[in-house]
């Protein structure tokens, strides 16, 4: 895993949130007032009191701690491991230098995070039929966002999946895949956030990648393929 702080890219702009501390959903504009800058840089060893930072108590959702996906099943088994049980296996990650990610700060603030790394990273992924494919060792995985409120809906995401794509390329990778979440009710319905953890299909296509067939009506199998994998 890269071990620079430096950030991957930066002059990214959002717009901070609002004194009500209500979401203000506009695309960012960096002419604007009130804008903040927002770098992206991916995951250290030490990183480990910024991620517990950023999740708080709940683990980002529910007690997860960007653990759904490195659990080989769920039912009795994830709700066994809910909570801290899950605190304490993804810090062992993290300090272990086992977890490949991005984190998105405004000035030491984090605000968002974005988890990638090989697919055999992510067992739980072939417990399910739609996101089945022809993967193999050099197929990386983008598996979930978190994004703090009030930093929602500022391309903070794109931003952090860009960061990801430069991971897995540093790391090697021949191809990435992503997973987005579809709306149910029409291609214009807006999805909640709790229900976007795995983006939306206009961020990844935006960054090049294309449908895979089989993708069901809520969830897309992304793929983005690089040309010359790059040498450690």
């Amino acid at each position: 895993m890269a071990k620079s702080k430096a950030a991957l890219k930066t002059g990214q702009t959002v717009r901070d949130p609002s004194r009500t501390g209500k979401p203000v959903r506009r695309r960012e504009d960096a002419g604007q007032a009130r804008n903040v800058s927002v770098h992206v840089r991916s995951l250290v060893a030490d990183d480990w009191a910024e991620v517990e930072r950023l999740f708080g108590p709940r683990g980002a959702c529910g007690g997860c701690w960007c653990m759904y996906w490195r659990l080989p099943r769920g039912g009795k088994l994830w709700d066994e491991n809910k909570g801290e049980p899950n605190r304490r296996a993804f810090e062992k990650l993290v300090r272990g230098g086992g977890v490949y990610g991005c984190l998105a700060f405004v000035g030491e603030k984090p605000v968002g995070w974005c988890c990638v790394g090989p697919r055999r990273d992510f067992p739980r992924l072939e417990r399910s039929r739609v996101l089945e494919t022809d993967w193999s060792a050099g197929t990386w995985s983008v598996v979930c966002f978190y994004i703090a409120a009030g930093y929602r809906h500022r391309g903070v995401g794109s931003k952090l999946l860009r960061g990801a794509i430069a991971v897995a390329k540093a790391h090697g990778a021949r191809e990435i895949e992503g997973y987005p979440v579809r709306p149910k009710h029409g291609s214009g319905a807006e999805i909640p956030a709790a229900f976007a953890w795995t983006g939306v299909e206009a961020m990844f296509e935006s960054q090049g990648f294309t449908p895979l067939k089989g993708s069901s009506d809520s969830r897309a199998v992304y793929r983005k393929r690089f040309r010359t994998p790059a040498k450690r």
